[in-house]
């Protein structure tokens, strides 16, 4: 299927592993020109043929400089990926609510909701020129914020109203915006050592493969396996294309089915 996207232009954070660096490769591998930003560049990211820009979207200025230097490299803007997100993982994040004080949580909105909130508010007039498309990606803990340290699922269900909230707002202007909310992914904050599957494994008494090798099944995901960052991918390609023109305010849930409610 030709996704119509070749020639046009695309900004995704978070983009240096996981599911930013897949999203990556997938709009490049459809022939778009694709600034992606992260804190750090990596070897996989330099390779996907990408102009990689090295940023820190936690700050305050972060974000629109980023926008700012894709601007002035690709022109106008016809998609924005907002994936950079972080602060479930590692040392402390099974702490509970208590565990949690304001430094935390105000780092983890940093980087979670005012990270996007910064990139979109910089794009968004090149946005509307371009008649372009957003894509926030939230988690499925959004919807069961027990399911995770609670600064982090909160965060992202903020995100997910964000998109809500401008799908309503910009897309009378020619503006999509939508949300696409993964599960349990292959990456490395479940499969690296000191991030947060290792904390759950630490916590249960049982190895890290072990954990990962039950995981799926134990939290309800029916496929019985983890996503993979592709298939998020694959799903991204396919809401910034002119084939998903009418889906506009949508949350896209890609949990393996874990999720039982309508």
């Amino acid at each position: 299927m030709d996704l119509h996207l070749h020639g046009k232009t695309a900004i995704v954070t978070g983009a240096s592993r996981g599911i930013g660096l897949a999203i990556a490769q997938a709009l490049t591998g459809e022939g778009m020109r694709v600034v992606a930003a992260a804190r750090t560049i990596t070897p996989a990211l330099k390779e996907t043929g990408a102009s990689a820009v090295a940023a820190d979207l936690s700050t305050p200025d972060g974000p629109a400089q980023m926008i700012d230097r894709a601007l002035a490299e690709l022109g106008d803007i016809d998609v924005l990926v907002n994936n950079v997100g972080g602060g479930d993982g590692g040392e402390g994040m099974l702490d509970g609510f208590l565990g949690f004080d304001d430094d935390v949580w105000r780092e983890t909105y940093d980087l979670n909701l005012f990270s996007a909130v910064r990139a979109t508010r910089a794009a968004l007039p090149s946005l509307v020129r371009r008649s372009g498309t957003v894509v926030n990606i939230s988690s499925a803990g959004a919807r069961t914020p027990h399911s995770g340290p609670v600064p982090y699922t909160t965060a992202k269900a903020a995100l997910t109203a964000f998109g809500k909230a401008l799908a309503e707002e910009f897309g009378p202007q020619g503006v999509r915006v939508n949300t696409v909310s993964p599960g349990a992914t292959r990456t490395s904050l479940w499969e690296e050592p000191g991030r947060f599957g290792a904390a759950v494994a630490a916590a249960g008494g049982v190895e890290l493969e072990q954990l990962l090798a039950g995981l799926p099944s134990a939290t309800g995901m029916t496929t019985g396996r983890f996503v993979e960052p592709e298939e998020i991918a694959a799903l991204v390609t396919w809401l910034v294309s002119p084939h998903a023109g009418s889906v506009n305010g949508a949350d896209y849930i890609v949990d393996g089915g874990a999720i039982k409610t309508a």
